[in-house]
């Protein structure tokens, strides 16, 4: 019992089977998903979507609550305003109607922003904990449905569209940076990087690493594009 106990304290560390096992089982649910949603009819699809995204965000939802009604709960630390935890939240909205103007902004930030995540996760507690599932629920399924968009539902990036994501990032870091000031917190990590190991560590520190990433956020968002529009055409 005291092996196990240990053993959830720690991170969850890269390459790890608590990291790897997650992605494949993402990757063979998602694929196969996708190519059965793309053979039925469009009311099915639009169902599995919604489903997709009400998953998504009733892990939130539902980890949220579970901590503020049973565990510690620090709006410095704990607020679902996290990148990640956010899109999670506002997801449902997206996959229900559609909207072109929210897939313009969520296909750029889910893709650099929860990728990341993937190759670089920072739970601090392993499986099978409560964060453990969220974070994967979260991440993976953010994937799937901005895969499942694209390929499923057709919808296509324009170029104006990495520009349209950018400025909503930027207003995102604005008022991200005034809650930060108020509440004297860290969300979207511009006081202090992830305890855990991340791309930011390559970036050099505070504030170097904030800036290295907003000059190199257009050129990433322009990859994404040219990514996402070669394999539509295929």
């Amino acid at each position: 019992m005291q092996c196990i106990a240990a053993s959830l304290e720690l991170r969850v560390t890269i390459g790890s089977i608590e990291h790897l096992l997650p992605i494949v089982i993402a990757l063979i649910f998602g694929f196969g998903l996708i190519r059965y949603a793309r053979k039925s009819s469009n009311s099915l699809k639009q169902s599995v979507f919604n489903t997709l995204g009400i998953v998504v965000a009733a892990t939130v939802f539902i980890f949220h609550s579970y901590h503020i009604g049973f565990k510690s709960y620090n709006i410095q630390t704990d607020l679902p305003l996290y990148l990640c935890s956010l899109m999670a939240l506002i997801i449902p909205v997206f996959t229900y109607f559609k909207k072109y103007w929210m897939f313009e902004i969520l296909l750029f930030w889910i893709i650099a922003g929860t990728l990341q995540g993937v190759i670089t996760p920072d739970i601090a507690v392993g499986f099978p904990s409560f964060d453990y599932f969220r974070y994967w629920i979260v991440h993976l399924g953010l994937l799937i449905i901005i895969v499942y968009a694209v390929r499923v539902f057709g919808m296509r990036p324009e170029l104006k569209s990495v520009f349209k994501s950018f400025l909503a990032l930027q207003i995102y870091v604005l008022l991200m940076i005034t809650v930060n000031y108020f509440l004297k917190a860290n969300y979207f990590y511009l006081n202090q990087k992830p305890k855990s190991a991340s791309v930011l560590d390559y970036f050099g520190e505070w504030p170097y690493y904030i800036i290295v990433c907003q000059l190199i956020i257009i050129p990433l968002f322009l990859l994404i594009y040219v990514v996402v529009s070669f394999l539509n055409n295929r």
